[in-house]
């Protein structure tokens, strides 16, 4: 049982559904109830604050009945005259006893708290989750109610906190520049929190740009004189100065690695002449790091990437373009391209510069094209990226070159998709490149091997081994400062607590009891919080909805037919949302036009779907196609190869199949 404030009052049940509440004086004494935190609210009180005044006759009786319903509805299994333990009888009125981290807002003050003391990256984490948790102002329906208005207030101050803080979290470990945007709409919205203007001013100041940040001062320096007659604090003044006089201390990189970076680049633009063909190469190296970044670094990164490209082909070189293509060896782990246009704007390039090398070009120049061929043709079914992979792969081997032999295992990865069942091809794909990188120092492919077998290990059901894996690719990240591992290793937690009841064992939580719909949805829900400007539309568009439908799904609970952005997913997901709304003909016709899942890692979650609503319309033709697509991986759960989410095994999914077409032989 669940409580949401930070929004319109809200109760979920165990398996996430929406309970209803009755009418408005319902909720009302709800939500009065968890105001007073657990505390008891007397029935005089009570009835005062609701009818706001005096109580009209009768009023004390109303509120019985009241209690009453609510009682039913939050606890429709309790036997009749047993006590309720939840919204309980005691001395001269009632209170709501439930959990402590079973209301929204209590789990968000708490949230907030622990994030003061935590370092900037976790405190970022944090404060992100906690702020998602919001659904619009809390006690939405009742403001201007005497008895909320000062929770009200207290829940608005606590959130324009928590953005403040962060914001200073994002400035201490991201280029300042990300957090202009979203510090102009603060300030705009809040005028009169000095705190947001003197973030604003700083991420100004940091991200080169002194005279906005003076003026940005300026002002709040007149906002606050106009319309308070009150000066600025005294933080906002020593910021003024310190801008002025460039204090160092402003700027958390003015140190040794600070001023190695900016001294390098303006000796590097004074050295290398503008139109120099060495500045081409030299930008990819720097988006290859930008893009590991993750955010805005990886949407920049893959923007320019396409304009260098296009620069090299404009000088008609065709070792230079293949130098400026192959050099940006950035390791993918998903496998749906983030900006598919692009994607084939690159194999095209690639494709054009091949065969325009000279014969005498240096093979590994070869193998790097071969390699972004098969790396950037990810679920496109493209006869020519497979035998792209093998090819770099092989030149890789015979150079006994390392970090072009880790560049074309990842492209064999993304080609490691023809047929479902794969899981265990994967897994060698996975442990050749831990081991290949641990031995040379190749940081980001070291973390993708374990990423890789982190989701190979979840298609096979190994989740102790998938626990290790993900151990591993957080600790090189934290090393390493690749922040996008931790979006993976997050999905992997919901996944597991969806899969086993538990999380990785050494964190908190774990139990032998199976979660509740309700508990594996709020997973996914954290999980997708991540996504959240990390830069990877690929990933994200469509993810959680089907994460939650296959939650539902697997436990036997009908889908959500609310609005959702299905993205990719919309055509495999159809027919079972027609069949919740009853509309049977439909989704046959739906069915009967689904075409094949692309080679990915979702491959064998969406025949699963195909699989279930098939046998739900009695479409054998759609059955046998799912059948023939699912039974090379009869030993997989569906779906976990992706590291995200599961349908469960899919020797369940062959029974079923099997047992609508009567073929008692296939199971």
């Amino acid at each position: 049982m669940r409580f949401g404030v930070l929004g319109p009052v809200t109760a979920w049940d165990g398996s996430g559904g929406v309970i209803d509440v009755k009418g408005p004086r319902h909720r009302a004494v709800l939500a009065r109830l968890i105001v007073a935190r657990r505390r008891v609210v007397p029935v005089t009180r009570l009835a005062g604050d609701l009818w706001e005044g005096e109580p009209p006759p009768g009023a004390v009786g109303a509120l019985r009945t009241f209690v009453a319903a609510l009682r039913r509805a939050l606890e429709p299994e309790r036997p009749p005259r047993a006590r309720s333990q939840l919204l309980v009888t005691e001395g001269p009125g009632y209170a709501l006893r439930p959990a402590p981290d079973a209301v929204d807002a209590w789990r968000f003050e708490r949230a907030v708290a622990d994030a003061a003391a935590l370092p900037p990256r976790q405190a970022l984490e944090r404060l992100e989750e906690a702020l998602s948790w919001w659904r619009g102002p809390a006690y939405a329906d009742f403001a201007g109610q005497g008895w909320a208005d000062a929770e009200r207030s207290r829940l608005a101050e606590l959130r324009l906190h928590a953005v403040e803080r962060r914001a200073e979290a994002r400035l201490a470990l991201r280029p300042a520049g990300e957090a202009v945007p979203d510090l102009q709409a603060h300030v705009a919205e809040h005028p009169w929190r000095e705190d947001g203007w003197r973030l604003l001013a700083l991420a100004l100041y940091r991200a080169g740009r002194q005279g906005d940040a003076l003026a940005v001062l300026r002002r709040a320096r007149g906002l606050l004189a106009e319309h308070l007659g009150v000066d600025p604090g005294p933080r906002l003044r020593r910021l003024e100065s310190d801008i002025l006089h460039h204090a160092p201390h402003l700027d958390p990189v003015s140190g040794t690695a600070g001023s190695v970076w900016a001294q390098a680049a303006t000796a590097y633009d004074r050295s290398v002449p503008a139109g120099a063909r060495a500045r081409l190469e030299s930008a990819v190296t720097l988006l290859r790091e930008l893009a590991v970044t993750g955010g805005a670094g990886l949407e920049a990164a893959r923007r320019h990437r396409v304009a260098a490209i296009a620069a090299a082909e404009e000088l008609g070189e065709a070792e230079l373009t293949a130098r400026v293509i192959g050099s940006y060896d950035v390791p993918a782990i998903w496998t749906r391209s983030d900006d598919p246009e692009q994607a084939a704007q690159v194999v095209a390039a690639a494709e054009r510069t091949l065969a325009a090398l000279p014969p005498d070009a240096p093979d590994a120049v070869r193998a790097r094209l071969l390699a972004t061929i098969a790396l950037e043709s990810r679920g496109t079914n493209a006869a020519r990226a497979g035998a792209a992979a093998r090819e770099a792969e092989e030149i890789a081997r015979r150079l006994d070159d390392p970090a072009l032999l880790a560049f074309a295992l990842n492209g064999a990865f993304m080609q490691s998709f023809s047929r479902a069942g794969l899981a265990g091809r994967r897994d060698g794909i996975g442990a050749r490149l831990v081991a290949l990188s641990a031995r040379h120092g190749l940081d980001t492919f070291e973390v993708l091997g374990h990423l890789i077998r982190l989701q190979a290990r979840c298609a096979l059901a190994d989740f102790a081994a998938a626990d290790r894996h993900a151990a591993a690719a957080e600790r090189l990240a934290e090393r390493h400062e690749r922040p996008l591992v931790s979006v993976f290793t997050g999905w992997y937690r919901a996944l597991r607590l969806d899969a086993t009841g538990r999380m990785p064992p050494d964190e908190a939580g774990a139990g032998g009891v199976a979660p509740a719909a309700g508990e594996v949805e709020a997973a996914y829900r954290r999980a997708a919080a991540r996504l959240d400007g990390a830069g990877m539309p690929g990933l994200e568009r469509g993810l959680l909805p089907l994460a939650l439908l296959c939650a539902r799904v697997r436990r036997g609970l009908p889908p959500s037919t609310g609005h959702a952005d299905w993205g990719p997913y919309e055509p495999w997901v159809r027919p079972l949302l027609l069949l919740a709304e009853g509309r049977r003909d439909e989704a046959a016709a739906a069915l009967a036009g689904v075409p094949e899942p692309p080679p990915d890692l979702l491959m064998e979650a969406m025949w699963c779907l195909v699989a279930r609503a098939a046998v739900a319309v009695g479409d054998r033709e759609a059955m046998r196609r799912a059948r023939a697509a699912l039974e090379p991986a009869a030993g997989e759960l569906a779906g976990a190869g992706s590291g995200l989410l599961t349908l469960g095994p899919v020797s369940a999914h062959l029974a079923a199949l099997a047992a609508a077409l009567g073929d008692a032989a296939a199971t």
